[in-house]
């Protein structure tokens, strides 16, 4: 009896955990939630940072100094000269995958220090500024005039995405990619 009743908890326990991860991944999709946050960890008064723009981060909110921002740019485990571009961690899109319905609305906030872009891309590539492409032949849809700003703060709508899958990278740290997939 007493093991019936232990596999009947059991039993129970396991649809109800498939219940709810089926009811937070049909949530994600048909939910009002479909944002993207663009964020980094600069630090705010490093003098380093004022000659590309500064860090408008309220104090202890970011703790990436500009000479740890460049150090970890490259990987050290690369064969090549110079090794290959990977960008330091604290600069990314939260999440980096996003599935949308048709016809819903994407929002993409900066909630980071510094200026960002949230540029639609046909592939993944470099950026408009040299410097931090290492090895990335420059993005066509990466220019300064055909890239969506977003400044510390701002916030972009997307609306009338296309189904399929979408592909969106910062023109100037060309390591912050995401994907919306609109279904």
């Amino acid at each position: 009896m007493r093991i019936l009743a232990t596999a009947g908890v059991v039993l129970t326990l396991l649809v109800g955990f498939w219940a709810i991860g089926n009811f937070i991944v049909t949530a994600q999709v048909d939910g009002n939630d479909n944002n993207i946050a663009v964020v980094d960890d600069c630090l705010p008064g490093d003098p380093a940072w004022d000659p590309t723009g500064g860090c408008t981060l309220r104090p202890h909110q970011g703790d990436v100094p500009a000479a740890e921002f460049f150090a970890l740019l490259v990987s050290p485990l690369t064969i090549p000269p110079g090794g290959y571009l990977i960008g330091h961690p604290s600069w990314r899109n939260e999440p980096s995958h996003l599935t949308i319905r048709a016809g819903r609305t994407a929002r993409v906030k900066n909630k980071g220090g510094r200026g960002h872009t949230f540029t639609e891309v046909t592939n993944f590539g470099g950026g408009f500024v040299p410097p931090l492409n290492i090895g990335l032949a420059p993005a066509p849809q990466c220019t300064p005039a055909a890239t969506i700003p977003l400044a510390p703060g701002a916030t972009v709508e997307l609306t009338g995405l296309a189904p399929g899958l979408h592909k969106f990278q910062c023109c100037i740290h060309p390591w912050m990619r995401a994907t919306i997939r609109v279904e």
